[in-house]
């Protein structure tokens, strides 16, 4: 009751045995023992026989003789081929035909006989049956010297031709013939098919290939042919010529050096138990159940395959094994029949359920481990895979570790695929599941040393994003450094008339003073007045003087900040941000940021420089005289007299003016005034020619900023590159599919958040109550999403900082109109105006994304059953890095039956033959359309003390299996529709 399923067997469906009525070339006298002894020794074993022979039954009838008396013990099924001759020409002799035979009936022998014996031939105006006794007598009739029965039945097998519509006719009026003959048409040119002279017999050709179950060759290109792979598609295939058909080849022994030895060991291999059923299941799954070559189509790795699984200490079960087949697995039975509890056994010896699965206190928890936890004691589960490694571990989950990092299979409970497909759920799982599936398409070469998805993203974008930064950093200084100069262009007129009227007030000062009167002093007040200007311009050039002494303090504080705290900062950064480097500490060292010249002697001497004029500038105190003599000669040049000297000059001649103290005073008041004022008419010129300049700076710094913006936009589109690589090999994947992987795309998008970016300003940067362009809500919104949110997204760098440029042409002055503080305010509008500059320039808001649609539609906005159509995409299709074994309960949930048909069963069909699956379902369509390898039925009973676990019992088996079968019809809504469907869209004439 308990079989492993389908499994590739070697079959010879062709065979010859001594005294075949034709072509007999067994020449040892006592051949029978070699052939029999040949064919129990066969490599690869014979597991399925096809005893051939021209017409009759004997070799057949012989060789099950030489079974019942013990011998071909390995040979599970022998069937009866019946060789036909059609009377259709071929290029060497006539096409020919065989009847397989099904042996399963007991008087299948008699059934056939009496089958044969409607087919006729009619020559020397007689007819004659397909029997020994009128195949005799036709031999005798064509040549009358034949006396010898053996020979007369040779020549009659050599003339009787079976008529090709007598044959089909015959056939489709037979039930019995319906249900156990399956008919081959060989395809060669010497005998088959392919000799059938094309002008004068395509048509017949056609009917007669179409009539066939199976085509006898060894052929690629023919085996390629009739499963749809060349020029003649499925589709045509099944409307022409009725359906795929499966490609079969024997030894066709006659001979004792050919048994059970093909041509090139081109072999028959099918999959599925040793009985007639899994010929005709190779019928309706020709690709997958029938193949031709040395040895049968690798699928699932020995070592990734689970062999059999056993629940020992378990009162509740059975303690044998279960053999589990290594490809497709279906678990099926009645609600409660312990489905689940199989297949979360087979995960939790996978370690793939979480731990806390044991720990759930929901009610409607459907976990088998969960709800029976409390009458778990001492049942262990023990796996053993394909590699003979055997695992064993507690149900109760006393001796898992929890969810491991790298579990042995890849399990979708229920519970899963509904947390990562749900409605009400962000789709961050399904996101972090198809991310997985992108990594683990890179080989390990392409990961850069990375252990997940964020880990190589990051490593393959951290530079365009780090440029990113850099740039809007520098934006952020510039903006700042624009808004100081639009300040200062806005104070040009301002400064123009402080500098005019500054002017205009030392002119009505210097008349004021003019007009004072010393009694006898003009010459002495003319003196006086010359060395006041002379020591106002050295005044005023220490002082500039003391100001560079000031700015070189500052910038050597700067360099040792930068020596002791930026520096190395900085390199600790470039450190991290660049581990993988391979550079030594010491070798990094080398990248600790310093000055390019000696800066230390550099400011050194500008500050001697620097004092040393400031000395000489000011020079030292004349010596006290007693004379009260001139301290200066009246013709000495005095730009060339120093400051100490000046003053002590100047101190003499107010000495002498003393006497009109009043006058006097009034005279120093005004002289330091005017002194004072041209300091200050200097700064505000100084500050006039900065103003004027200002426009040309800030032009200068405009271009730098729409360069810095144009920089961050490379990095953007550099990112969006980057990215775009990383999910080729999934990109690729999904352009070469076909079928439903057609419908899943994914593509690499910038997303631009216009309205968010413009909502910002709305709400924080402008009045929207002024009069303007931009009064009221969300205009702003209107013209960013118009004007820039286009560009932002597919445009180049170019032309997205054009469209910048462009846009604040149009509006900059709209916009700074909107300001919420007043010009006049200084400080607060420059602040402002930073802001402003700052979120304009910004690109926070422009990210790069990929997207995962799925017929069109975001996977954002699936429903969750299409959720789980695509999560299955990623694991049965897509996911080619992981040969794990995939272990689903149920995933038809939330999916119409329709889409169970058109979605789902391709994906298990092309899955199943990279990695073992296995599965609970209750839709008919995922056991039989994806021609499941092996069927466990989960039946249970009530527990025998009426408390406790039900008692829970399984039996499994292929599709062949007449009661697997059943079990299926019986058991799943729509079983014996899903069977009928299944024959009728393959066209085929076999029973469920």
């Amino acid at each position: 009751m308990l079989n492993v399923g389908s499994q590739w067997q070697r079959w010879d469906p062709h065979i010859h045995c001594p005294g075949t009525i034709l072509n007999d070339e067994f020449r040892d006298d006592d051949a029978w023992p070699i052939v029999i002894s040949s064919i129990e020794s066969s490599t690869p074993r014979i597991r399925a026989l096809g005893v051939t022979d021209y017409y009759l039954t004997d070799s057949y009838e012989k060789i099950r003789k030489f079974k019942t008396d013990g011998r071909l013990a390995e040979v599970e099924l022998i069937f009866p081929n019946v060789e036909m001759r059609l009377g259709v020409s071929a290029k060497s002799g006539f096409v020919n035909v065989h009847l397989l035979v099904c042996p399963d009936d007991s008087d299948h022998i008699i059934q056939l006989k009496r089958f044969l014996s409607r087919l006729s031939f009619t020559a020397h105006g007689d007819s004659f049956t397909c029997n020994r006794e009128d195949l005799i007598r036709l031999g005798k009739l064509t040549d009358p010297t034949s006396q010898c029965d053996i020979d007369a039945l040779r020549n009659g097998a050599t003339q009787f031709k079976i008529n090709f519509d007598r044959l089909k006719n015959t056939f489709h009026e037979s039930a019995w013939a319906k249900e156990n003959i399956l008919v081959a048409v060989a395809a060669g040119s010497g005998d088959g098919t392919s000799g059938i002279n094309r002008a004068a017999g395509f048509t017949l050709r056609q009917e007669i290939e179409k009539f066939a179950h199976i085509i006898f060759s060894s052929s690629p290109v023919q085996r390629e042919f009739w499963l749809g792979q060349r020029a003649c598609g499925e589709t045509e295939l099944r409307q022409r010529y009725g359906g795929l058909k499966p490609c079969l080849h024997g030894s066709d022994a006659h001979k004792e050096a050919r048994v059970g030895k093909p041509d090139l060991d081109r072999f028959t291999w099918l999959k599925g138990e040793i009985r007639f059923d899994a010929l005709r299941q190779a019928c309706i799954d020709p690709a997958g159940r029938a193949f031709v070559g040395i040895a049968p189509p690798a699928t699932t790795t020995p070592s990734q395959v689970i062999s059999s699984i056993r629940i020992e200490n378990a009162d509740w079960t059975p303690s044998h094994a279960i053999p589990l087949n290594p490809d497709l697995v279906t678990i099926i039975g009645a609600r409660g029949s312990g489905k689940t509890a199989l297949i979360e056994a087979i995960a939790l010896g996978c370690d793939s359920v979480p731990k806390g699965t044991w720990q759930s206190d929901d009610s409607l928890n459907s976990s088998f481990l969960a709800r029976a936890c409390s009458l778990l004691n001492e049942e262990k589960v023990f796996l053993q895979w394909g590699s003979r490694e055997e695992k064993s571990l507690y149900l109760d989950g006393r001796n898992t570790g929890g969810f491991p990092s790298f579990p042995r299979a890849r399990y979708l409970s229920q519970q899963f695929v509904e947390e990562l497909c749900s409605a009400n759920s962000a789709s961050d799982g399904l996101n972090a599941e198809i991310e997985r599936v992108i990594f683990e398409a890179h080989s390990h070469d392409e990961r850069d040393g990375a252990l997940s998805f964020t880990e190589l993203r990051g490593l393959r974008t951290e530079r365009f994003r780090r440029a990113r930064e850099r740039e809007a950093g520098a934006i952020r200084q510039i903006s700042m450094h624009i808004g100081t100069e639009i300040e200062k262009e806005r104070l040009v007129d301002t400064r123009d008339q402080q500098v005019k009227q500054k002017k205009q007030q030392i002119l009505r000062t210097q008349a004021d003073r003019k007009r004072l009167v010393f009694k006898d002093s003009d010459a002495l007040l003319n003196r006086y007045s010359e060395l006041q200007g002379i020591a106002q311009t050295l005044r005023k050039q220490i002082e500039n003087l003391k100001k560079r002494c000031r700015t070189l303090e500052n910038l050597r504080d700067e360099v040792a900040n930068v020596r002791a705290t930026v520096a190395p900062e900085m390199l600790r950064q470039s450190k991290a941000h660049n581990l993988h480097s391979g550079l030594s500490d010491q070798q990094w060292e080398d990248f600790l940021l310093d000055y390019k010249g000696p800066v230390d002697e550099e400011l050194e001497r500008h500050f001697q420089r620097v004092n040393r004029k400031i000395k000489e500038l000011t020079g030292e105190p004349p010596c006290p005289r007693t004379d009260n003599s001139a301290i200066i000669n009246a013709k000495a040049d005095l730009n060339k007299i120093r400051l100490a000297t000046i003053n002590a000059e100047i101190v003499r001649l107010e000495g002498q003016l003393k006497a009109d103290q009043r006058v006097r005073k009034q005279y120093s008041v005004l002289s330091n005034k005017i002194s004072q004022e041209t300091s200050a008419l200097q700064t505000l010129q100084t500050r006039l020619d900065d103003a004027r300049s200002a426009g040309e700076r800030r032009r200068k710094l405009q271009e730098e900023r729409n360069a810095a913006y144009e920089r961050i936009f490379d990095a953007i589109v550099a990112e969006q590159d980057a990215l775009e690589e990383l999910y080729s090999p999934l990109k690729a994947r999904l352009e070469e599919a076909s079928g439903t992987l057609q419908k899943l795309t994914l593509s690499v998008f910038r997303n631009a958040n216009a309205t968010g970016w413009a909502e910002y300003a709305e709400e924080n940067l402008l009045d929207r109550r002024k009069a303007g362009p931009f009064k009221g809500q969300d205009a702003l919104i209107e013209k960013a999403n118009a004007e820039l949110k286009p560009c932002w997204e597919t445009g180049t760098a170019i032309e997205a900082k054009n469209s910048m440029i462009k846009f604040i042409g149009h509006y900059h002055r709209d916009l700074l109109a909107h300001a919420p503080v007043p010009w006049d305010e200084h400080a607060r509008f420059r602040s402002w105006l930073g802001n402003f500059a700052q979120w304009l320039f910004s690109t926070n808001h422009i990210t790069v994304h990929y997207g995962i649609s799925y017929d069109g539609v975001s996977i954002e906005n699936l429903s969750p059953g299409t959720r789980g159509i695509v999560l299955l995409l990623l694991y049965l299709a897509l996911d080619n890095a992981d040969n794990r074994p995939l272990i689903i309960d149920q995933p038809e949930e939330n999916l119409d039956p329709k889409s169970v048909f058109d979605e789902l069963v391709p994906l298990f069909l092309e899955a199943k033959a990279k990695r073992q699956v296995i599965m609970v379902t209750h839709n008919a369509n995922l056991v039989i359309n994806t021609d499941s390898d092996q069927v466990i039925v989960a039946e249970a009973s009530p527990a025998p003390s009426g408390c406790g676990l039900p008692r829970l019992t399984y039996r499994a088996g292929g599709l062949e299996d007449s009661s697997i079968r059943k079990a299926v019809c019986d058991i799943l809504e729509g079983g014996e529709l899903a069977f009928q469907e299944r024959a009728r869209r393959l066209r085929l004439r076999l029973q469920s």
